[in-house]
């Protein structure tokens, strides 16, 4: 027997001659290998934002290349591996410190010039924010690879057992690893079917010398947070080793169990843990704003220096960046689940429907949502900033219509100006515009402090949320119905499939099966699904592949399901080895089907506290609390700015050198100007949007994973229901509030 060192010798002798006799091989070898259907795949298939990310980071890398520690470095390469990034850790590293830099140099210049242009003051306020915000941003970018990492594994994670699933069924009748990937990448949509096509890809391009040796690399990039997963392909390739029949598909089987069960028992362990990110989520994100948002009209009233845009920063900027970042913090450590997927990725054709679509007679109307949010979204836009416009339209600052209490006719309207007299001020019980001079600075004019700006300024919640959710919600409505539907046939189909797998084992002919099925379920999807495909073959003379899959009239068409297109698919397959084959191939289809249905079913039994929680969150909490503190504020801020105009008016009465006016002085002084309701409400309402836009990524993350087209549904009603409610609520306390106050302040 020759020794390995001798083999060795032999195999590089023979290598050395291959290579004189074939030409330039080593020049050939020394180019890195890739395969144009491959980079084709991946730019059709890689988000927007990953490849706005990779210019990002090759750019800054042209500029300043920082290489991070021997220590980071493996982390962030094995990151970039995971989400097929064309870049370097230097690149992102160097994209980490020069962007924070370039938001505080450009944020410190834009606070000094505009004041510099315009007259004013420089805002400290604003250059602290932008030094500390890019101070602060350092540290997320460059963990941003790893961010990017950990949602691609959520969204691959989420199609984990289907991949199994598929890879085990066809396997089932066909034992070849390298047929069974491919069958799985075709029915998988992105990010896992990327992956599964860079398994076979590896191999063509020799990176790899067989699809074993590509896919255990591939699996070892998993192996710190689905070991469920390994195992499961471990049992696979196992099963391919078995002389016996049975145990290899008893192997097989035991592929798909063990991903169920760990899928579930992670699961369990997730929810138990999820109690202490969403309290601490729920007080950040509601509780202790909320109660902010009571005291801040107080505090604000007697503090000067405070302006809207501070309160803005605050609310709409830093809380809900911080919400939002420890969301996807606690959604990334989400175990692998069964979820759905886009079937419009799935199926191209169906991307039609994420129009707005009116039937007139045959032909089809497209309106692109888009068109309709933009048209009700400035309707209200310019409702809310209907009183800044006209505030400046007008040539005197002050003017102003007002509900007037006159002695002798009663609350008449009338017009105000900067003529207008103290007493007359002191009489108004509500007015328009409400603007006014500073107490502090004559010459500065502050508003609008008036009811119907405050009225108005809901606009902006309503043509901000509103026109966001109705995008949304119009955007997915024509999917979800088309995957409820096909749902709704998966839900039914396994008994189908076991009904039509003991038809052919029975020796009845596939083309005649699918009739006797149809016949037995008829009234039901499957029932529907099985006479198209009937009446394709009986009527039109197709075979069982055409009837099925046919581009134009083919049965599932209408039912755009990747599980019943796997399964015929299958029984396509298993029929040309014989009716006994395909009927055992569709009875464990049908097995496997009811085995995933039941795990899902206790998976979402698993979060129904949870995602109760949130949702009554989400639903009511959230706007009820909120529209109820606007109404206050709005009260406070009028009761306030009356009592102001009255002890100004006391302080003109009775004189500057009365010990009275001397009192009146002080207390006038005492009062700050205060925030507008109109900014006020803008601030609140717009983070009322904020608010339940990432709550609702929350609560579809925890129960559904990476869904997209269930995320941007749940997105589009939380918002349209949520901002609805919260806008009827403000209006509804904002006026009862201050008709309390004006009735109070009058009889005063």
């Amino acid at each position: 027997m020759p020794d390995e060192k001798s083999v060795g010798e032999l195999v590089s002798k023979y290598k050395k001659e291959l290579e004189q006799k074939l030409g330039q091989r080593e020049s050939v070898e020394a180019r890195p290998i890739t395969t144009k259907e491959y980079q084709e795949f991946k730019k059709e298939f890689m988000p927007t934002r990953l490849n706005l990310f990779e210019k990002a980071c090759n750019f800054s890398e042209k500029l300043i290349k920082l290489k991070p520690d021997a220590k980071t470095e493996p982390i962030l390469q094995e990151a970039i591996g995971i989400c097929h990034l064309n870049v370097t850790p230097a690149g992102t590293t160097s994209f980490a410190y020069l962007f924070p830099v370039l938001f505080a140099l450009l944020g410190v210049f834009g606070t000094i010039a505009v004041p510099f242009i315009t007259g004013g003051q420089i805002s400290t306020f604003f250059i602290t924010f932008f030094v500390v915000g890019g101070l602060v941003l350092i540290f997320p970018l460059t963990k941003l690879p790893e961010f990017l990492a950990n949602s691609w594994r959520m969204k691959a994670s989420n199609q984990m057992v289907l991949c199994i699933f598929y890879v085990v069924t066809y396997m089932r009748h066909t034992s070849n690893l390298e047929r069974a990937i491919n069958f799985a990448s075709d029915h998988l949509t992105p990010p896992l079917s990327l992956d599964m096509k860079k398994i076979i890809w590896d191999v063509e391009t020799e990176k790899f010398e067989s699809v074993k040796e590509s896919l255990d690399h591939y699996l070892q990039t998993w192996k710190k947070w689905n070991m469920e997963f390994i195992e499961s392909f471990h049992l696979v390739e196992a099963s391919l080793f078995e002389g016996n029949e049975k145990n290899r598909l008893t192997t097989l089987d035991k592929a798909l169990t063990v991903i169920l069960e760990e899928t579930y028992e992670k699961m369990l362990h997730f929810a138990q843990n999820l109690k202490s990110p969403i309290t601490m989520i729920h007080m950040l994100g509601i509780i202790l704003p909320i109660l902010g948002l009571v005291i801040l009209p107080l505090v604000v009233s007697f503090m000067e220096n405070v302006e809207w845009y501070h309160l803005a920063m605050l609310y709409n900027i830093i809380l809900p960046v911080s919400v939002y970042y420890l969301i996807k913090k606690t959604l990334s450590t989400r175990p692998t689940g069964y979820g759905e997927t886009d079937i419009t990725e799935e199926n191209p054709e169906l991307k039609k429907y994420h129009n707005v679509i009116i039937k007139m007679g045959g032909s089809e109307i497209k309106i692109n949502p888009l068109i309709i949010s933009i048209i009700v979204g400035a309707l209200f836009l310019s409702i809310a900033f209907f009183p800044i416009v006209l505030h400046y339209a007008h040539s005197d600052p002050l003017w102003d219509i007002a509900l007037v209490e006159d002695s002798k006719r009663g609350t008449i309207l009338k017009t105000i100006s900067s003529s207008t007299p103290t007493e007359e001020l002191a009489m108004i019980k509500f007015d328009f515009l409400g603007y006014r001079t500073a107490r502090k600075d004559p010459n500065k004019i502050k508003g609008p402090y008036g009811i119907g700006a405050a009225i108005a300024s809901l606009g902006i919640p309503v043509g901000i949320g509103i026109a966001v959710g109705l995008y949304y919600k119009l955007r997915s409505k024509n999917i979800i119905d088309i995957r409820e539907r096909a749902k709704q046939l998966e839900d039914e189909f396994a008994s189908a499939l076991f009904q039509l797998g003991n038809r052919l084992g029975d020796g009845i002919p596939a083309e005649i099966a699918f009739g006797k099925v149809a016949a037995v379920m008829e009234g039901t999807s499957s029932g529907t699904f099985f006479q198209a495909v009937e009446v394709n073959i009986r009527r039109l003379g197709m075979g069982i592949e055409q009837a099925i899959f046919d581009p134009k009239a083919g049965a599932i068409l209408q039912f755009p399901s990747k599980t019943i297109d796997s399964a015929m698919k299958i029984l396509i397959d298993s029929s040309k080895k014989g009716p006994l084959i395909a009927s055992q191939a569709l009875v464990n289809v049908s097995v496997y089907i009811k085995e995933i249905h039941k795990v899902d079913e206790r998976l979402k039994d698993l979060m129904a506290d949870i995602s109760s929680d949130i949702n009554s969150q989400i639903n009511f909490l959230t706007p009820t609390i909120s529209g109820i503190v606007i109404g206050i504020t709005s009260m406070i801020t009028t009761i306030i700015g009356k009592l102001g105009i009255q002890l100004t008016k006391i302080q003109q009465t009775a004189g500057a050198g009365a010990g009275t006016g001397g009192a009146g002085a002080g207390l006038v002084d005492l009062f700050g100007d205060g925030i507008p309701t109109y900014y006020f409400q803008i601030i609140v309402g717009l983070y009322v949007v904020q608010i339940i836009y990432i709550l609702t990524i929350m609560s579809n993350g925890i129960e559904n994973g990476a869904d997209t087209v269930s995320e941007e549904y749940l997105i589009g009603k939380n918002l349209t229901r949520s901002v609805g409610l919260y806008v009827v609520i403000s209006l509804i306390v904002i006026l009862t509030f201050n008709l309390i106050a004006a009735n109070i302040l009058q009889a005063a």
